[in-house]
């Protein structure tokens, strides 16, 4: 059963986007809407009985490797030579207002 689209729809949907459309196009747009919803009836068709469910196309799990956490340099060497700074952070001027 294909579904037809109206005018009125068009112009609805149009107008919740925002858009405005010539008689000409309002009509295009109706044609586009109905092969759309076509292609979608299409798909309806199809049997999935026996697909799983899926949330990836692949099965990749986690690609990413493991922190290593190693000795770092001391906070209060790294900021000892800085102009100014607060409780630990670099002291810088405002840039943005």
């Amino acid at each position: 059963m294909k579904r037809k689209v109206t005018t009125e729809e068009v112009i609805h949907i149009a107008e919740l986007s925002r858009l405005a459309f010539t008689d000409a196009e309002c009509e295009a747009q109706r044609e586009h809407l109905e092969k759309v919803l076509g292609y979608f009836e299409t798909l309806d068709g199809v049997d999935i009985a026996d697909v799983p469910p899926t949330a990836h196309i692949l099965d990749a799990v986690n690609v990413l490797r493991e922190d290593e956490v190693e000795p770092s340099f001391d906070n209060a060497e790294l900021v000892a030579n800085a102009p100014e700074r607060d409780d630990g952070a670099y002291v810088v001027p405002r840039v943005v207002d």
